[in-house]
C-alpha cells in the first residue's frame, strides 16, 4: 500500500498502489488466508477488550492515542471479516470502530460475530456526529484522534516556551496528570481583567 506522508491517507490515483507477494511472484493454486492485522497481539494480552477497526493505520494511530484497548484492524470494509477470521476473537469483549458510511455494513456482522462466542458492541458515535466534510473524505477514528493534541504534546510545546518547567518536573520528580487546554481568547481575557500583577 501507498501512503501519503503528508496526510497520512492511501493514495489510490492514478491506480490503487496495492499487490500481493503471491500475484508478484506468480504463485498458482496459491491459498490466501487473511488474518488480522495484529492478530499476533491477542495471545499476549488476555486482559484489554479489543477495538477492531478497518486499516492497519488507524490501528497504530489509535493505540497511541487509546491504550486501554488492544487494537487490530480487518484489512478493510470487508477484509477479514468472517467466521473464520473472526475466530481468533471467541471469548473476548470487541468493540467495532468502523469508518464512516461502513457502520451499517459492520453492524449488519455483529450477529455472525455473536454467534463465535463474542462479546461485540459497535462505536457509532462518529457516524451520528460528523460533519459532511468529515463524511465526504471518509473519516475513521484515526482522523478524528489526529485531530487532539495530546497531554504530552501540550507538555512538549509548554517546556518549548518555558525550558525552566523541565528543571522543575525533573528536579522534583513530577509526573503529568493531565493538562487542560483553555482556548486563547480566554486566555487574552483574563489578562485583560488583570489576574496577573506587577
Amino acid at each position: 500500500m501507498l501512503y501519503n506522508p503528508e496526510n497520512g491517507r492511501r493514495i489510490k490515483e492514478p491506480h490503487n498502489y496495492i499487490t500481493w507477494v503471491h500475484s508478484l511472484l506468480k504463485k498458482e493454486n496459491f491459498n490466501l488466508r487473511q488474518c488480522l492485522f495484529g492478530e499476533h497481539l491477542l495471545s499476549s494480552d488476555q486482559q484489554r477488550p479489543v477495538a477492531l477497526v478497518e486499516s492497519e493505520k488507524s490501528a497504530l494511530i489509535s493505540s497511541f492515542y487509546l491504550p486501554q484497548y488492544l487494537w487490530i484492524a480487518s484489512g478493510g470494509k470487508n477484509g477479514a471479516f468472517n467466521r473464520d477470521a473472526m475466530s481468533v476473537l471467541r471469548n473476548r469483549r470487541v468493540l467495532l470502530f468502523p469508518d464512516l458510511g461502513a457502520t451499517d455494513y459492520w453492524n449488519s456482522k455483529m450477529e455472525m460475530i455473536r454467534s463465535l462466542g463474542i462479546e461485540v458492541s459497535l462505536f457509532d458515535f462518529m457516524e451520528r456526529n460528523a460533519t459532511k466534510e468529515e463524511r465526504d473524505a471518509g473519516y475513521d477514528i484515526a482522523d478524528f484522534l489526529l485531530r487532539e493534541e495530546t497531554k504530552e504534546a501540550i507538555f512538549n510545546r509548554l517546556i518549548a516556551l518555558n525550558p525552566a518547567l523541565k528543571t522543575l518536573v525533573e528536579t522534583f520528580d513530577l509526573q503529568l496528570v493531565n493538562v487542560e487546554k483553555a482556548p486563547l481568547s480566554a486566555t487574552v481575557q483574563r489578562t485583560r481583567k488583570g489576574l496577573f500583577k506587577r
